[in-house]
């Protein structure tokens, strides 16, 4: 799942995240259900966990963030992209709504929020140079 290509290929899933009111519960949860290994990433600039089995990182756990206070626990897929900025564009001329604007992600790349014409929302990223080379 945390691939390099997939890192880098317009249009792949490349990563799955977990935002939750109880990053505690969702660690035991998981780590018990699905026998992953859940640790505190100590490069992320806020409380982020990964999840890896064996040694492939599968998905990241974070708490939900003041700005989306009072949604629903909730399981995210992000899919590359060449550019943030132009797939916002273009998902807008197609129906769809930016829910969040691009910003960046330091250390990781640019993402940006949105929701489809038929209303399922999903994150694009690009992802930076150093979090290539991380990846690999």
């Amino acid at each position: 799942m945390y691939s390099e290509e997939a890192m880098k290929k317009h249009g792949a899933f490349s990563w799955n995240e977990l935002m939750t009111t109880d990053v505690e519960g969702a660690k035991a949860f998981y780590g018990e259900l699905l026998g992953w290994q859940l640790a505190a990433c100590p490069d992320a600039e806020m409380e982020y966990v990964m999840a890896k089995s064996g040694d492939t990182q599968l998905a990241g756990v974070m708490a939900i963030p003041k700005e989306a206070k009072g949604m629903p626990a909730s399981w995210g897929g992000y899919i590359t992209v060449d550019d943030v900025e132009s797939t916002a564009k273009k998902a807008e001329q197609l129906g769809g709504k930016v829910c969040m604007g691009p910003q960046d992600i330091p250390s990781v790349g640019r993402f940006v929020v949105v929701q489809d014409p038929q209303g399922a929302v999903i994150t694009f990223i690009t992802y930076n140079a150093e979090c290539l080379n991380n990846a690999g």
